[in-house]
């Protein structure tokens, strides 16, 4: 199973989410330098290390936003200690005003 579809399955089973959107933005990052093992690396933009999560859920109802934040990042714990590299994340309660 992909990275990205293991963060789907893990946001559905959580959140039952009205809404979402998982969005592999690695390709966007190409060039970008990050530690890569201990060394610096020229990241090439291929794989599955950049997301942009975007959800909206009645579980984050009554949540702060650095609530719903580590919500996620707790969640998504073990995705980000095996390779991921950034998160964006966009969440939302239902009602609230979205950009997408």
């Amino acid at each position: 199973m992909s990275i990205q579809a293991t963060i789907e399955e893990k946001l559905q089973r959580a959140f039952s989410p009205e809404r979402m959107q998982v969005v592999n933005e690695s390709h966007l990052h190409a060039g970008h330098h990050h530690e890569d093992s201990g060394h610096h690396a020229t990241f090439d933009g291929s794989g599955e290390t950049h997301f942009r999560v975007r959800l909206v859920a009645p579980a984050f109802s009554g949540m702060s936003r650095i609530e719903r934040h580590r919500a996620v990042n707790t969640l998504l714990a073990d995705e980000l200690e095996a390779g991921v590299h950034a998160l964006a994340i966009e969440p939302a309660a239902p009602g609230e005003q979205t950009r997408w």
